[in-house]
């Protein structure tokens, strides 16, 4: 089992952080203006990450699904309670409210494991994470005991035992492939996978291919994050990246959060929302920006897991859509 951050990652992380919350709808104050994030860049002698990542050639489902919901209830180090709520990709007609008991749909799926802000929930962004189940995705939301809306002994620095928690779900949603009997059996493709997240999620994200390299990893979406605490010495092969930001952003700078997207040495995009604040212009589906959020986010999925270069090609125009965004393209 992996050991918690150290007293001296906590420290870093600390000088640089005042808070109380990074959720998507409540206007929280956790700050990020850009400042030091330890450990910034490859300790010496430590070998720089491939430049280029191996996507291979495929095409994602051209149907959208019905998407099925499930609880999964874990706990790591027998002290950390991760719930996980699972959307996936199930029979029936598609569209509508995903339902509880479902079977799965037929076929393998990749797997997207996604992580909250603070003070917040994984049904939060109910309205973005089913958008990618519909696409064909078994998405993975972990509620994280220390950060998380109603949480017992809520803590901003426990963000960063978060990318440890996420390997540790990711290890046993990928389990359930093989567990007989499981709704899930024989349903998931545990060679493509991607770790997403918005505000402290997205720290948790950056972290899992930093200072937490899970290799499993073959793609990242950052959704208004940065590199704080976690740093930006990128390692193992490359996975191509997707960073989303508004320049409005009051909690987590658009500085920020362009500065841990610089670092990134492999194929990479960044979403630009001139007038995006942290996250009710990204993930809430009332807002005009949320359409271009999640047929970008769709697309890079689509192109990074599944292989579809058509996909890859409709990045631009998903984009441009409405003039609401701009993308620096460098996949």
């Amino acid at each position: 089992m992996r050991r918690r951050r150290t007293p001296a990652l906590l420290a870093a992380a600390l000088l640089t952080v005042t808070l109380a919350g990074c959720s998507a709808d409540d206007g929280a104050r956790w700050r990020d203006d850009g400042g030091p994030a330890a450990p910034a860049a490859s300790a010496p002698g430590q070998a720089a990450p491939p430049a280029r990542s191996s996507v291979p050639a495929g095409s994602a489902p051209a149907e959208p699904f019905a998407v099925g919901v499930r609880e999964l209830k874990l706990t790591r180090d027998a002290d950390r309670a991760l719930p996980v709520t699972i959307w996936y990709p199930a029979t029936g007609s598609a569209g509508g409210t995903p339902r509880r008991g479902r079977p799965a749909a037929p076929g393998r799926f990749p797997v997207v494991v996604f992580s909250h802000g603070l003070t917040a929930r994984p049904a939060d962004y109910a309205a973005l994470l089913t958008r990618w189940a519909v696409a064909g995705f078994v998405v993975a939301a972990p509620t994280f005991p220390g950060t998380s809306r109603g949480a017992a002994r809520y803590d901003v620095l426990d963000v960063l035992n978060q990318p440890a928690d996420v390997s540790f779900v990711l290890t046993r949603v990928l389990a359930l492939d093989g567990r007989a009997g499981d709704p899930l059996r024989g349903r998931l493709a545990a060679d493509r996978v991607a770790a997403t997240g918005h505000s402290a999620g997205g720290v948790t994200t950056v972290g899992l291919f930093t200072i937490e390299r899970d290799d499993r990893l073959d793609a990242g979406i950052v959704l208004a994050g940065s590199a704080l605490g976690v740093g930006t010495a990128f390692a193992g092969t490359g996975a191509p990246q997707l960073f989303v930001h508004g320049e409005r952003d009051e909690v987590v700078s658009y500085s920020a959060g362009r500065a841990a997207y610089e670092a990134v040495p492999w194929p990479k995009a960044m979403l630009s929302l001139p007038d995006g604040d942290h996250g009710r212009s990204l993930l809430s589906g009332a807002d005009r920006s949320f359409t271009v959020v999640a047929d970008t986010t769709t697309e890079f999925l689509r192109w990074s897991l599944y292989g579809d270069a058509a996909a890859k090609r409709r990045l631009p125009a998903d984009a441009a859509r409405g003039g609401l965004a701009t993308l620096d393209n460098r996949l």
